[in-house]
């Protein structure tokens, strides 16, 4: 035992000793080669790639001694030798002396003999990762000990490159690569590969792609099978999901989503005649095919030796030849032959032809439906004229008198008189129920427009001729009445000497004048179109139409005998005005709308935008909150004043110019009167409930007036208490509709 655990001592000292000699050895030979190579890697640059890479192994760590596999491997070997001989250090040295020569020829070889294109560059270590990732960092990647591969120092800026693009030959073929840093010159051989993969051809030269195909399957039986390979259990059993895909399709065909493919009957040709007979043809059959126009049978009068009774006598010629082609009832003329061989050849033949062509080519070849809309329901549903009664519908008398255009009528408050104002210089007074030409009173001039005073108790008509606005006193009144007309005309002496000179004077009649009724006379500074009254009677409106001025309306007030102008500025040209049968407002209607001021705050509080390019005549709602207005452009707008300044219904129902309009002050009835000779009568109920609109209906057109000189009817009057409408027209005559 005890000379066994000696010798084990002995062994491993023994071998300690020899690791000692082994690793001085192995440092001895690294110096030596260093010492040998380092000269040359001075001055040969052509050195195998392949030892660079085995020298960058070797040295890239100093500190551990067994960095490479192939220098331990080598060791190790020499480790077995000497382990066989220690003693044998001139051959080892003799070994040295070869693996020297060795490496010089092989430095002498081509470096390229054994390099390949595919190989890649495993300088850089980093692995195949894009290296965008380094862009930021200095380096670009790390070697086999984890040290950072710098980037080589690019100090290029724009004019470096500009100088090696001019002066370099090679720069047109220089490479940068990303992974390794540095620029590559492509050789000749890669130059003509690029080119060749640029034109779409193949990379190597040498492959011919039009080469025969080789055949794996042929029609000669081959000795061995391509596959003998045994056939699947599955190909003997059905398959379970075509199963499920059949029975999926199954359902569908049954519910109806899939419908199968009509196959197209053989017997339906393809191709048939499209002139052929209708019944026959297969267009017959579409519901929607019109079928082609055909030509009228000829009849006696293309005969060539027609019956007398068809020729043409000269008159017939001559008249045939004046009318228009289109109006001719024959193309022709009929012409009479002895025999069928004196026929000549027909002239309009080809013109015919090709009128034919005409008429088939552009024949409408499809029907179209019509809108299967019932009319009546385009209609709005109203109540029936019956409903509405009571309302005028007949003529019942007819006021003749007069000579020229009654322009203006207008009637008592009681209802009994009737008074006009024609174009003749007179005015006439009338009784409503036989038609009476009651007094004839002469004006000296062409009466534009007359008012009767509202007022029950007072018997006053204001005439507006040229600049002057008459008084009249009728005396067609009881005695009361006549005594209080007195009384109000009477009490303005006193205020008529303190008055001050203005545009309107005012002026007391005497003689003749007086004696025929005409009390006042106010002088206005221009022609007067209109005049109207306030319902109480007191106060008078004139209209002076007049683009230039702002003196277009004054306010008069009978019993002071004053006359004020309410506006200083024009707002445009006045057409009529009138008062608010309640409150104190008063309506002025310009060309295109109407302005309602407030005469107490002496404001306007609202302006109505007609939506037509004239007004002429204007008329307001005995309850005060609706106005209608007639135009020239034969329109007639209804306003409800507490739901918009625009219309609330536009009226075309005239066909020309709306002269006058009006409102009754009982029944719920309105009228126009135009110049096409006719009065419409409209049914207007207004309703309290504001939530309801008006309900307007037109329930009667009146005619009986001559147009004369393109004029019709010029005004219009509701009798005060009957529904009874009064007329006037261009023809001279006023008549009486109840």
């Amino acid at each position: 035992m005890e000379k066994s655990s000696s010798s084990s001592n002995t062994r491993s000292s023994e071998q300690k000793e020899e690791m000692k000699k082994v690793s001085v050895k192995t440092v001895k030979k690294r110096s030596k080669e260093e010492e040998d190579e380092d000269p040359d890697e001075v001055f040969n640059f052509n050195k195998s790639t392949e030892k660079v890479e085995d020298e960058d192994d070797v040295t890239d760590s100093e500190d551990s001694i067994f960095s490479g596999l192939e220098d331990s491997v080598s060791d190790t070997a020499d480790d077995d030798d000497e382990d066989d001989d220690e003693d044998d250090g001139d051959n080892d040295d003799e070994d040295h002396t070869e693996e020297k020569q060795q490496q010089q020829g092989a430095a002498k070889e081509d470096e390229y003999k054994q390099d390949s294109s595919d190989e890649e560059d495993i300088r850089n270590t980093v692995g195949n990762i894009p290296m965008e990732w380094y862009k930021d960092f200095p380096h670009i990647g790390y070697n086999l000990d984890g040290k950072r591969i710098y980037k080589p120092i690019r100090n290029k800026d724009e004019l470096d490159d500009f100088l090696d693009k001019m002066e370099d030959p090679n720069y047109w073929r220089t490479v940068h690569d990303k992974q390794t840093g540095s620029d590559i010159v492509l050789s000749d051989e890669q130059v003509e590969l690029v080119k060749r993969l640029q034109r779409g051809q193949f990379g190597d030269v040498n492959f011919n792609e039009y080469q025969p195909q080789v055949e794996f399957f042929s029609k000669d039986l081959m000795l061995h099978p391509v596959t003998n390979r045994p056939a699947d259990k599955r190909s003997f059993i059905p398959s379970l999901i075509e199963k499920e895909k059949v029975s999926k399709l199954v359902h569908a065909i049954k519910m109806g989503w899939i419908k199968p493919k009509r196959t197209d009957d053989a017997s339906r040709g393809r191709y048939y005649d499209l002139w052929a007979n209708e019944d026959s043809s297969i267009l017959a059959n579409h519901k929607m095919h019109l079928p082609a126009p055909k030509i009228p049978l000829p009849g006696h009068q293309e005969s060539y030796n027609p019956p007398p009774e068809y020729l043409f006598t000269d008159e017939e010629r001559a008249l045939w030849e004046q009318q228009d082609v289109s109006d001719r009832k024959l193309p022709f003329v009929p012409r009479k032959f002895s025999s069928l061989r004196q026929v000549p050849s027909f002239p309009r033949f080809l013109h015919e032809r090709f009128e034919r062509c005409l008429d088939l080519y552009l024949c409408p070849r499809q029907r179209k439906m019509r809108v299967n809309v019932n009319p009546d329901d385009l209609i709005p549903k109203l109540p029936k004229p019956k409903d509405l009664q009571p309302f005028p519908t007949t003529q019942s008398m007819v006021y003749r008198g007069h000579s020229g255009l009654v322009r203006s009528i207008s009637v008592s408050p009681s209802g009994q008189w009737l008074a006009s104002g024609s174009d003749d210089c007179s005015v006439r007074f009338w009784e409503v129920c036989s038609s009476r030409c009651m007094r004839t009173v002469q004006v000296g001039g062409a009466v534009k427009s007359i008012a009767w005073n509202p007022n029950p108790l007072v018997s006053l008509l204001a005439v507006a001729q040229d600049s002057v606005v008459l008084i009249l006193s009728p005396a067609l009144a009881d005695r009361q009445i006549l005594l209080s007309t007195e009384q109000l005309l009477s009490g303005q002496l006193e205020a008529d000497s303190t008055e001050e000179a203005g545009p309107v004077k005012w002026i007391n009649l005497e003689g003749v004048e007086l004696s025929q009724g005409i009390r006042l006379k106010i002088q206005h500074p221009k022609a007067v179109h209109q005049v109207t009254w306030h319902a109480k009677g007191d106060y008078l409106a004139s209209v002076m139409p007049d683009h230039s001025s702002h003196l277009q309306v004054f306010i008069h007030q009978v019993s002071r005998r004053r006359s004020q102008n309410p506006f200083r500025k024009s707002k445009g040209l006045v057409q009529c005005v009138s008062f608010h049968p309640v409150r104190p407002y008063f309506f002025v209607g310009t060309q295109r709308s109407v302005r309602i001021y407030n005469l107490v705050k002496q404001e306007m509080t609202k302006k109505l935008q007609a939506n037509s390019k004239w007004i002429s005549s204007m008329a307001v709602h005995p309850g005060g909150d609706h106005v209608i207005c007639g135009s020239y452009d034969c329109r007639l707008s209804w306003f409800d004043l507490d739901l918009s300044t625009k219309p609330y219904k536009m009226l075309r129902h005239h066909k020309k110019a709306v002269r006058a309009v009006a409102y009754h002050r009982l029944y719920p009835l309105f009228a126009s009167a135009s110049d096409d000779g006719s009065v419409i009568v409209c049914h207007g109920t207004v309703y309290s409930d504001l939530l309801q609109n008006p309900l307007i209906v037109p329930v009667k057109v009146l005619r009986g007036h001559v147009i004369t000189h393109d004029l019709g009817v010029l005004d219009v009057a509701f009798h005060p208490t009957q529904p009874w409408i009064f007329s006037s027209g261009a023809d001279g005559t006023i008549r009486l509709f109840t």
